[in-house]
């Protein structure tokens, strides 16, 4: 599949945050984006320029004025956010990396982009601080069209390599009075991001993870809960499912796990959430389990 490299001036709203209008008055006003034009007459934009108004937009953010900085070079325009990153919260920049190293599938950028958010807030506070919330900003550029799948599975696998090399740094407790944890996600559920964050947390904690991925057949859960004896359970689901549908999957896991403790990761129906029914542990419950403040 072909990556995007050419966009529409929407594309680049809604990559940017910058408003279109914005976009059309800083290029009449200064000039600072030159959109280049097909055969045909149609303006488009490209990494490059999406790139300069990233950067653009960041100054602006901080008190820099379009007008001092239509009159800078490339060069100090990437001083001043030096300057701005090494002396405020570069929150800002640090997304605007992870953007771009997703749009450019640009793996050296990432891995600079994720060591520095490490190294400011610690590994476990980057993912939660950075990169969950950029997997929501990710989901609404794959359905606007903004990137393509090719892109978001780049990203995605960036990540799960980051979180599996982690959790195998981590030391395995083996003490025969540690609580054993089973993690997995049922049949046609795919997105582990969040599973292999909960086992890295989980490990880091002194918990003996019993990690069993995605897509695991249910019929084949009875055979593993004999072998494992869990004292917790955590799973998910992710795809939209109706309040039946979930109904059924829980009750399910109930007769198979009537003595655990089982954590969804994924949302609960509010119909069912809503029941004071206290067999339901959800994702604040496993927060509040694990001592993570968001």
């Amino acid at each position: 599949m072909k990556i995007i490299e050419n966009y529409s001036i929407r594309d680049l709203e809604k990559l940017s945050g910058v408003k279109a209008h914005t976009i059309r008055i800083w290029e009449k006003r200064y000039g600072i984006i030159r959109p280049s034009r097909t055969s045909t007459n149609i303006r488009y934009y490209t990494n490059e320029d999406l790139k300069q108004l990233l950067n653009i937009s960041l100054l602006n953010k901080n008190g820099y004025k379009i007008s001092a900085i239509s009159k800078m070079s490339p060069s100090e325009i990437l001083n001043h956010i030096s300057a701005v990153m090494l002396l405020k919260d570069n929150t800002e920049g640090l997304n605007e990396s992870l953007l771009m190293s997703l749009i450019e599938m640009n793996e050296t950028r990432f891995t600079h982009a994720f060591m520095s958010m490490v190294i400011k807030v610690g590994f476990e506070k980057a993912i939660i601080k950075f990169i969950f919330p950029f997997f929501e900003r990710i989901g609404v550029m794959w359905q606007t069209g903004s990137i393509n799948p090719a892109q978001e599975h780049f990203f995605s696998n960036m990540i799960r390599q980051k979180l599996i090399a982690a959790t195998d740094a981590l030391d395995i407790d083996s003490q025969s009075d540690t609580k054993t944890v089973v993690l997995f996600l049922p049949e046609n559920e795919l997105h582990e991001i969040g599973l292999l964050f909960y086992n890295y947390a989980l490990r880091a904690r002194g918990y003996k993870t019993i990690y069993l991925g995605q897509a695991v057949p249910f019929e084949s859960l009875e055979a593993v809960m004999d072998i494992c004896r869990p004292d917790y359970v955590v799973t998910g689901v992710t795809n939209s499912i109706h309040s039946t549908g979930f109904q059924a999957f829980y009750e399910r896991l109930q007769r198979l796990l009537p003595d655990n403790s089982i954590f969804l990761t994924g949302p609960v129906p509010k119909e069912i959430s809503e029941k004071d029914d206290n067999r339901i542990l959800t994702v604040k419950d496993l927060l509040l389990f694990l001592n993570i403040q968001l």
